[in-house]
């Protein structure tokens, strides 16, 4: 089979038993076909795999005593939710072709977790190699392979399966860290009490360790370190507070930087304290802001109201132009004709004609037909002399009848 994808995070391994003889090709349409629809718009197999984010789904068969058996791996780049999710639907398919057939998944594959295996192993052999080099001192491989071993100790924590040391059960002070990275680099120096947050989003898992245990959020010194202790302290129960130095993050830093960023920790009530100085600053300027901004925005609703005015009355020239005569006018944005046309050709020649019009007002009634092809040639203003039958109208497009000119 098909190496995945660089993007690829998991593999989606699955046997299929076929009542009958079935080819790869029954197997692909089926997937697709007795998907499509079942989880909306966000998780449709065909638009997934166009963007990149499903692999080309592989698929192994072969038909033994009237039966046929395979193997499905399908390559995700989703996240471990949806992937669950899109595994569960393979489940549902109950036929391929004119057979029935029955699909079961076996396994999800980490496929990061399996690269990061095969880099451990691989670098204990390479430094146990290292030793035949007299040239490379032995107190410093001794701490590369401790190094490495710690590396290994890395586990998911909680439901949220969260990057974290072995050591955050027993101890009762934890530091929170931004991501797996840093989890790494603090356990290479004998950290174990970490855990990461994974994103902005923080996790149940740790606000209900942070109710049980002192914290100390430790994170990177730029902005997003700024967006993520602003939601840990909205969220979670903080104690302590440690910022890498500024521009650098937690998995760069070198041990001596660590020890000294953990050492530098302040109490969460400074940082609250620091906060609301800040807040009551940009309240001020806030206030200043909204005022020159108000100011301004009143000068540019006045120009556009006269403007809005002016071309009213160029559309209400043009209908008086064209009413009882059958006839529809293409123009620009400015309200000059570009195009005069029967009304009975308006279809066709929004269907084919490439005049690049801004508006159209025609002595006919406005149809749903009509409303979705002026939304398709982005026509601004869509005049006719009343409503039809519309259900929906798009919010590029403004509708508007001869009655209420």
């Amino acid at each position: 089979m098909k190496a995945p994808s660089d993007t690829t995070k998991y593999l989606i391994y699955a046997e299929i038993i076929a009542e009958g003889v079935v080819e790869r090709p029954d197997v692909v349409g089926a997937i697709f076909g007795q998907t499509e629809g079942l989880l909306g718009d966000d998780l449709d197999l065909r638009e997934l795999q166009k963007t990149g984010r499903i692999g080309r789904i592989e698929v192994k068969i072969e038909s033994k005593s009237g039966k046929s058996y395979g193997e499905i791996r399908v390559p995700s780049s989703l996240d471990k939710i949806e992937t669950a999710i899109l595994a569960a639907a393979l489940e549902t398919i109950e036929r391929v072709g004119p057979c029935a057939a029955k699909i079961k998944v076996n396994k999800i594959e980490d496929v990061r977790a399996s690269k990061r295996k095969k880099i451990i192993e691989r670098a204990k052999d390479i430094l146990r190699e290292l030793f035949e080099e007299p040239e490379v001192e032995s107190e410093k491989i001794a701490d590369l392979v401790r190094q490495a071993v710690r590396a290994e100790e890395i586990l998911e924590y909680g439901e949220d399966g969260l990057p974290a040391g072995p050591a955050i059960d027993e101890s009762d002070a934890i530091i929170i860290v931004e991501g797996r990275a840093d989890v790494l680099n603090l356990l290479r120096h004998g950290i174990k009490n970490v855990i990461a947050v994974e994103g902005t989003n923080i996790p149940r898992t740790i606000v209900d360790l942070s109710k049980r245990k002192t914290v100390t959020a430790f994170l990177d010194g730029d902005r997003g370190g700024d967006l993520i202790l602003k939601e840990l302290l909205q969220v979670a129960d903080i104690d302590y507070v440690a910022r890498a130095p500024e521009g650098k993050g937690v998995e760069d830093l070198t041990q001596k930087e660590i020890v000294k960023s953990l050492r530098n920790k302040v109490p969460v009530e400074q940082i609250h304290v620091l906060r609301a100085k800040e807040d009551r600053k940009e309240t001020k300027e806030e206030v200043q802001k909204e005022g020159k901004e108000k100011e301004i925005r009143e000068i540019r609703e006045a120009r556009e109201a006269s403007e809005k005015r002016d071309f009213i009355s160029v559309l209400r020239r043009h209908k008086e132009e064209i009413e009882g005569k059958l006839i529809a006018r293409l123009l620009d944005r400015n309200g000059n004709l570009i195009k005069e046309v029967p009304v009975r050709d308006l279809v066709k020649v929004l269907k084919t004609n490439n005049t690049k019009a801004s508006n159209l007002i025609f002595d006919g009634v406005i149809t749903q037909r009509v409303v979705d092809l002026a939304a398709k040639k982005n026509i601004q203003y869509l005049v006719g002399v009343r409503l039809g039958n519309v259900v929906k109208v798009p919010t590029n497009v403004r509708v508007i009848t001869f009655e209420d000119l």
